[in-house]
């Protein structure tokens, strides 16, 4: 998948976040590295290690903001179901928009709290919304495969107290380093962590 393949999409955020801030000004003209190729790290790790995404999966994007990772996700996974969920109403405006914008039919956008999702879901994607110890507790008992959570730092002080606050089996988290696959200072300190059912 190219840049190329994803103009519509920089077009559509670009034109939406003129409107409604969900991504920094001063980042707009990083949309594609810094959102979408970000987004895609999800898809990479999946080829990489071998599961990926199965074509009557549901995944659940929890704190989306304007489709990130979901829409590009979305894009590279055409039969692959998608809920967009953000508590923020015009983030979710802008997500919708931008799915609406460029024809996805694989992508339902939902204006609500985690806890207040009906029934479960395949995978659950999100982007960095907080800490792991915080997030998972919103989607426990939710998910029948897995999370992959995109977070930069220090995550493996984060998976330590993960797995001793909730009981996880260590060998069932795994972090994987984004900068072996996207060689640029940006993706330095970023990875993809999957935390298996």
């Amino acid at each position: 998948m190219t840049e190329s393949d994803f103009d519509g999409a920089v077009a559509l955020w670009k034109e939406w976040n003129s409107r409604i801030n969900v991504i920094s000004r001063k980042d707009e003209d990083n949309i594609w590295k810094h959102h979408i190729l970000h987004s895609l790290a999800i898809a990479e790790y999946l080829s990489r290690f071998g599961c990926e995404f199965e074509s009557d999966d549901s995944i659940l994007d929890l704190g989306t903001g304007g489709g990130f990772p979901g829409i590009p996700l979305a894009l590279a996974f055409p039969d692959v179901s998608f809920t967009l969920c953000d508590s923020i109403g015009k983030k979710i405006k802008v997500a919708s928009a931008v799915a609406e914008g460029l024809g996805l039919k694989n992508v339902v956008c939902v204006n609500a709290r985690a806890e207040s999702l009906p029934g479960t879901f395949d995978w659950v994607v999100s982007r960095a919304v907080t800490s792991l110890d915080n997030f998972y507790p919103w989607v426990k008992g939710r998910f029948s495969k897995g999370i992959l959570y995109l977070k930069g730092g220090e995550v493996n002080e984060e998976i330590a107290l993960l797995c001793r606050k909730f009981a996880l089996n260590p060998a069932k988290v795994k972090s994987w380093p984004i900068s072996e696959w996207l060689e640029d200072d940006y993706f330095k300190e970023k990875f993809v962590i999957h935390i298996k059912k």
